[in-house]
């Protein structure tokens, strides 16, 4: 069994002064922590793999090709690889968890 705790995760994904962290890796998926400050610009470029996002806290808006939705705490969103997509109007720091599949490289 491998698990995880949010703050842990958070605290390690700080050290390293980055916006990801990825803390699992499987044959068939990985998943990952993405945070983005408020106000903060997203730089994501499509990816290649299938993604969930999932809402752990803050809120924003979320633009997948060319359908937008408000998202908070709870949120679960699908998004199909290679489709451009982004966070925008962050109003709170936002802390997503991601999962790719398959795994992203």
């Amino acid at each position: 069994m491998k698990a995880f705790r949010l703050e842990e995760l958070e605290a390690e994904r700080a050290a390293n002064d980055g916006a990801y962290l990825r803390f699992l890796r499987e044959r068939h998926m990985s998943v990952g922590l993405y945070a983005l400050d408020k106000g903060a610009a997203d730089p994501q470029q499509p990816h290649g793999q299938d993604e969930v996002y999932f809402v752990v806290s803050g809120r924003g808006t979320l633009t997948v090709g060319d359908e937008s939705t408000q998202v908070a705490r709870g949120s679960v969103v699908y998004v199909p690889a290679g489709v451009p997509h982004r966070f925008s109007h962050i109003s709170e720091d936002l802390r997503v968890m991601v999962v790719f599949s398959p795994p992203e490289r």
